[in-house]
């Protein structure tokens, strides 16, 4: 019997093969998007959950509050958490991630080594990184011990054991001894680094990082102990800070709160930034719109299969009347449907094989390395197939069994109202998805351009960076540099725009004569940063070598600390004094505001002051005859001024743009899905047209004879299904608006949603629709007629 249900499948599969390659089609491309949309969402939701411990792993994040605001960081100061140990025996161990760049060196190989970090020696006992050489007890425990990874051990020392070797840490050339060899940290992880080194090492260089309350930049987390409860711990943290450092915060009017963040939580639910981190809300967007793919997929199967029920009516009459019953026929209609989706599936693996690469390109990261390293996803995406099969071919498999023979043999069977408002219905729904999918994608590609567009308020063309790392010789490289033909000007900062930058407890009078606590965001800066920027001066003026106060003395804000401060006029602030980190003076200027983290952010308030010592980064303003010469030339003064370190450089504009990957990223990926979201409901369409017409066939050609117009054929054709598409629009146009306002609330700065999109949107829908039907009835209203009245 079995056999004899396949052979009857294959056989309909072949003679109505065009019906069969869309629903096959519709169905492949549906699983395939399907598929490679749950690959990036159980990526996304893996960050840091092969930790076997990560139950028990909690990031101590802090709340700082001045009279001015709150600031919400995901780091703590560095005693923070190893006080917390000895106060609270709920703790088992205490790691603290302390990220740092530092020149290595081997013989003649140096390189910056800007993905390290320094972590206590109970690393390897929370976290589940494991060592392939060395003790995980002892690796991290010494003074000057470092453990590599295996890209990094390859690199300074090729195919040699790396473990008991010596590497130089810093210009001083400290000795520090590999002690242990792990893999490759995994993509999925927010601790990803080269190169880890024992905490005690960086005390080495900093003998107060254990004491000092205030100053932050350490990320610590902490392994509770088995069963303990984490929000209990929690509202034990303020008394803990009260006991250690309560007379400290109130002589500063600040005042710290701890949290505690599960550590599987991180990377998609904190708001505090800091570290890598994904977006909760575009795990959802894409997940929702990976159903609606596999749903819109399997609407055109249902359409499609229930439309060509009257083709089988009669098959259907003649198998019941010599004996067949409802139940048989039900397993046959519904074993073609899974066979149907089966070869979909078998389609869909090799697809998403060869689309992977490309696909983890697009996505930005290696979401998987092979389709087939994950069996368990094929065997999910086959029981996904066959759960299709048997859910979208039920209906239509009950509506072909349960024709009534007599009926149907005798020529008197009709479809019937049911069978038409469903597949309406199902029209409607896929293209409310659709309209709603074109909205968004318009609202989405809008936005980004519209962040681009936005005036940074600083220029950034030919603006060139080279990061000196705090070399001591990085003034004279400046002089080097200064001199060079293809030079216009350069400058020397802590920070570039779009890139880190330090907050600084601060003390300035504001409004009402106070002296108010805040913690703007701090540059220092050196003369001309504000002139070579061409940032715009509003009130006072800019730091000048005529004031030799300046080095000392002086502070320039932002617009933002004016507001903050309380001030109506820029002027106002002007000559009002300040106190910042131990330096006190007065304010000289206040310029406008200018974008130096990503539009997603407003503009916070800013402080510039002259610090020689605190500039580490070399702008220079190049011109734009001979960049490439420009740039060898400055390499050359480099290595003349600076040997021992490698030379690197970037420019402004591409750096600032790297904040925006993100943003684009998911851009691109939201355009490519809609895209194959829109092509299958017209595939669906161009099925329902083809049929549509093929069932008027007779009709068309009477009225062709009576006189009807090609255009007036066509409009009857095309016209119930483009009101079918308006109501679409209908239900579409509400439900859009409403999720993508909430979408555009992530962003500080975002454009209006005028009505005019869903105008386009309508309008593109609508013409898609028509072209998409007009082929089939274009073609059905050139035929000859007496072809069509002979059709039977």
């Amino acid at each position: 019997m079995f056999k004899n249900y396949l052979r009857i499948a294959f056989r309909n599969l072949r003679r109505h093969w065009a019906f069969s390659l869309l629903n096959i089609l519709g169905l492949t491309i549906g699983m395939s998007a399907c598929f490679l949309i749950f690959l990036y969402v159980r990526f996304e939701l893996s960050y840091d959950n092969f930790h076997s411990k990560g139950d028990r792993i909690y990031r101590m994040a802090t709340d700082i509050k001045t009279p001015s605001e709150t600031l919400h960081w995901s780091v703590a100061s560095a005693p923070m958490a190893i006080n917390a140990r000895l106060d609270f025996p709920e703790i088992e161990a205490v790691v603290r991630v302390n990220p740092n760049g530092m020149l290595v060196r081997r013989g003649e190989l140096k390189f910056q080594e800007d993905n390290m970090a320094y972590v206590d020696s109970a690393f390897f006992r929370v976290f589940d990184f494991p060592l392939l050489e060395g003790n995980p007890q002892t690796a991290l425990r010494d003074p000057l011990s470092v453990v590599l990874t295996e890209s990094a051990a390859k690199k300074y020392f090729g195919s040699v054991d790396p473990v008991g070797q010596t590497l130089l840490l810093t210009d001083k050339g400290y000795s520090a001894r590999v002690t242990g060899l792990i893999k490759d940290m995994p993509e999925n992880t927010q601790l990803k680094t080269d190169m880890l080194a024992s905490q005690s090492t960086y005390q080495q260089f900093d003998s107060s990082f254990d004491k000092n309350w205030g100053s932050f930049g350490v990320f610590s987390y902490l392994l509770l102990k088995p069963n303990t409860d984490a929000k209990a711990l929690e509202k034990k943290l303020p008394g803990f800070l009260e006991r250690r450092i309560g007379p400290f915060m109130k002589n500063n009017s600040i005042h710290y709160t701890l949290f505690l963040e599960p550590l599987r939580d991180i990377y998609l639910k904190s708001t505090r930034g800091g570290q890598a981190s994904g977006s909760i809300t575009n795990v959802y967007v894409f997940s929702i719109i990976g159903l609606f793919i596999l749903l819109i997929a399997c609407i055109n199967f249902v359409n499609l299969t229930t439309a060509r029920s009257t083709e089988r009516a009669k098959e259907v009459g003649i198998r019941k009347v010599i004996g067949a019953e409802r139940g048989q026929l039900t397993q046959q209609f519904l074993g073609e449907s899974v066979l149907l989706c089966l070869i979909a599936f078998v389609l869909s693996v090799g697809i998403c094989a060869l689309l992977l690469a490309p696909f983890n390109f697009l996505a930005g990261k290696t979401i998987s390395t092979g389709i087939f390293h994950h069996p368990g996803y094929i065997l999910s995406l086959l029981l996904i197939a066959i759960g299709i099969g048997l859910l979208a071919g039920v209906y239509p498999a009950l509506v072909l069994s349960g024709f009534q023979p007599i009926k149907v043999l005798k020529g008197r069977f009709s479809s019937g109202t049911k069978g038409v408002l469903l597949r309406k219905g199902l029209v409607v729904m896929q293209f409310t998805i659709s309209i709603g999918l074109i909205v968004s994608t318009l609202i989405v590609i809008l936005q980004l351009n519209f962040m681009r567009r936005q005036p940074l308020g600083f220029d950034s063309q030919q603006m060139l960076v080279v990061d000196t790392h705090g070399d001591e010789h990085r003034r004279a490289l400046k002089t080097e540099v200064d001199g060079l033909p293809g030079v216009i000007s350069t400058t020397m900062s802590s920070s570039t725009p779009g890139g880190g930058f330090m907050n600084a407890y601060s003390i300035i009078k504001n409004q009402k004569g106070e002296m108010y606590v805040c913690s703007p965001d701090l540059y220092f800066v050196d003369y001309n940063y504000i002139t070579q920027y061409k940032m715009k001066i509003l009130a006072g003026r800019n730091f000048s070598t005529a004031f030799g106060t300046d080095t000392t003395q002086a502070m320039i804000l932002n617009e933002a600390a004016v507001r903050m401060l309380g001030y109506s006029s820029p002027q106002d602030v002007i000559g009002k004094p300040f106190s910042q980190w131990g330096r006190k003076g007065t304010i000289i200027g206040v310029i406008k505001d200018f974008h130096y983290q990503s539009l997603r952010s407003e503009v916070r308030p800013l402080s510039m002051r002259i610090e020689p010592n605190g500039c580490d980064q070399l702008s220079v303003n190049v011109r734009s005859g001979n960049i490439p010469a420009t740039v060898a030339a400055i390499e050359d003064k480099w290595k003349k001024v600076i040997p021992n370190q490698p030379f690197s450089y970037f420019f402004v504009d591409q750096f600032f743009d790297r904040q925006y990957r993100g943003e684009d990223r998911f851009g691109k990926l939201f355009l490519y899905f809609a895209v194959l979201a829109i092509f299958i409901s017209c595939l669906g369409l161009l099925g329902l047209a083809s049929y549509s017409t093929l069932q008027r066939t007779k009709e068309i050609g009477v009225r062709k004879v009576l006189g009807a117009s090609i255009a007036g054929i066509v409009n009857l054709l095309s016209k119930e299904f483009l009101l079918l598409v308006g109501i679409a629009f209908v239900i579409a146009t509400p439900l859009s608006w409403f999720f993508m306002n909430r979408w555009l609330k992530d962003f500080s700065y975002r454009m209006p949603v005028s009505w005019w999109i869903f105008v386009v949107a309508g309008v593109l829908a609508l013409l898609i629709a028509l072209l998409t039907i007009s082929f089939q009835a274009i073609r059905a209203a050139v035929a000859n007629p007496i072809k069509s009245l002979r059709t039977e």
